[in-house]
């Protein structure tokens, strides 16, 4: 099997590395060179994530914060963890989808730094549905697992769309990262079921389901819009994705 079809334990810095701020010990040149390889350890990042804003929201929780500003910590840690990476990817879909009347348009306004009404709109829409979901999380009195499960799955689309789409422009965050070889998303798969089972057992199914369905449309516009994906749109799924999660795994626990 050729080197680049390989699965090494050094991916999982290197996804860490390329999506969050966390500092970890890495050879960076090596990563940049496993960079596409390495999305199988997406949903362990996840996951980790999750982890992290479960363990600040209980200890808010412990010292009496209320629910609401709790839940408002919670996506803060995500955020701050990430660079709000995905924040800001959430918007630059709305800005450029919506506001362009060309592909090359839609991607300069998306490669724009600056941000538009309708991706303010976007962004503001999907920060209240995501605090609205790990409030509703809190009252079920269960968050940690659930904010495990949500982290990982709603990674999944991410890599689903690097290995199925094109790239829609030669520059950016994910045509420098190139597409990945099938086993990285086979094994991003598996990996994300088995950490569902574990967190939040068989119901676990339903959350790849609604992840999928609620990302599908915008995957398919990006192809119809701009040709295929860029980073933007991958960051927009995951945010996509974890609302479609939280509120499926709230449906569930109620």
């Amino acid at each position: 099997m050729a080197d680049h079809q390989r699965f090494q334990s050094g991916d999982i810095a290197a996804a860490f590395t390329l999506l969050t701020r966390i500092p970890l010990p890495v050879d960076h040149q090596a990563a940049g060179k496993r960079a596409a390889e390495a999305v199988w350890a997406y949903p362990l990042v996840g996951a980790v994530l999750g982890a992290i804003a479960a363990l600040v929201a209980n200890v808010a929780l412990w010292l009496g914060v209320p629910v609401g500003i709790t839940a408002a910590l919670t996506i803060f840690v995500l955020a701050l963890a990430t660079g709000a990476l995905h924040e800001d990817g959430i918007a630059d879909c709305a800005d450029g989808l919506a506001g362009g009347q060309t592909p090359q348009k839609r991607l300069s306004i998306m490669k724009d730094s600056r941000i538009g009404a309708y991706g303010a709109v976007a962004l503001i829409l999907v920060l209240l549905a995501r605090w609205s979901g790990v409030a509703a999380l809190i009252e079920t009195g269960s968050l940690f697992w659930p904010l495990i499960a949500v982290g990982t799955v709603s990674r999944l689309p991410m890599i689903a769309a690097m290995t199925l789409m094109e790239h829609a422009r030669n520059d950016g965050l994910s045509a420098s990262v190139g597409r990945p070889p099938a086993q990285s998303l086979g094994l991003a798969l598996g990996i994300t079921l088995i950490i569902l089972l574990i967190s939040v057992g068989i119901v676990g199914l339903s959350l790849v389901l609604w992840v999928g369905l609620a990302t599908l449309p915008l995957f398919l516009v990006a192809q119809r819009l701009i040709g295929g994906q860029t980073g933007d749109i991958l960051g927009g799924s995951q945010q996509i994705g974890e609302v479609a999660a939280l509120a499926t795994t709230v449906a569930l626990l109620t």
